[in-house]
């Protein structure tokens, strides 16, 4: 079995993100080895494995805060990382990496709320200055997805006088107010506290079951990811070694590699 293929591929659908032969280096350093990932609209992926396999460059990746050194990432069909030049497929130049990155949205582990700005001001800044939306529009969405966070009533406060879940919360709803085709969480939950961690896997839970969101997730949180993912895709050394659904990979796992990570972490918790 090629475990580089969808093996949950929808016939006759193109991928919403597609990742064909994608090498990333850094000097003598493959981080991801010729990577080939395709990822259906509103499936929810989650990528797990050990420290250094490549999680996370792939999110980075999506977002366009890494270039990568071989291959093409589409998004929406639309190469992200290329655009089309006569009869070629050139390197992107920053026009068109603005327009294609406008479906992806991303959640980082430390939140980069502006520490100047109220829960609010940070949920409408890009939708007025980057989307050109006026601001009334753009707060009546704004408060729209701070309610569904559960935070509407936190609205008026800075940063620093909320709580780290529930400033995530606020960096979610700031994501999501972008309206993207794509969500990235990358460890959102690794710099809480163990009694928030809850509030934020609650909304991502939400988005999940009510949302017609396509998520992508890195975490160490194996129960969630087993409990929400359609798929889990488990990384080693810059490449996919198994993937398949979440009962498969946390039930059945082939890979003598995802066994044992499975059984370090599940033992560890």
């Amino acid at each position: 079995m090629n475990t580089n293929t969808h093996p949950l591929g929808l016939a006759g659908k193109a991928p919403l993100v597609r990742f064909q032969n994608v090498t990333k280096r850094y000097g003598s350093l493959t981080v991801l080895d010729n990577l080939d990932l395709d990822i259906n609209a509103n499936e929810m992926v989650s990528i797990i494995g050990p420290s250094g396999s490549g999680k996370t460059t792939v999110l980075r990746m999506l977002m366009t805060l890494e270039t990568i050194d071989e291959g093409v990432i589409y998004v929406g069909g639309e190469p992200l990382t290329h655009m089309v030049q006569g009869d070629n497929l050139v390197r992107a130049n920053e026009k068109h990496l603005r327009k294609v990155r406008g479906n992806v949205g991303m959640c980082f582990q430390h939140f980069h709320l502006f520490p100047h700005m109220t829960a609010l001001e940070n949920c409408i800044e890009a939708p007025i200055h980057v989307l050109g939306m006026k601001r009334a529009e753009a707060e009546e969405r704004a408060l729209d997805l701070l309610d569904m966070v559960g935070l509407a009533d936190k609205k008026d406060e800075h940063p620093s006088r909320l709580s780290g879940g529930q400033q995530q919360r606020v960096a979610i709803a700031r994501a999501l107010a972008m309206r993207p085709k794509v969500m990235l969480l990358d460890e959102v939950t690794s710099a809480l506290d163990p009694e928030v961690i809850g509030e934020v896997l609650n909304v991502i839970r939400k988005l999940n079951d009510e949302h017609d969101l396509t998520m992508l997730m890195v975490t160490h949180q194996m129960g969630f990811a087993k409990e929400i993912s359609d798929r889990v895709c488990f990384f080693s050394e810059g490449k996919i070694a198994e993937q398949g659904t979440s009962e498969q990979i946390f039930g059945d796992p082939q890979n003598l590699r995802t066994q044992q990570f499975l059984n370090a972490v599940l033992d560890a918790g």
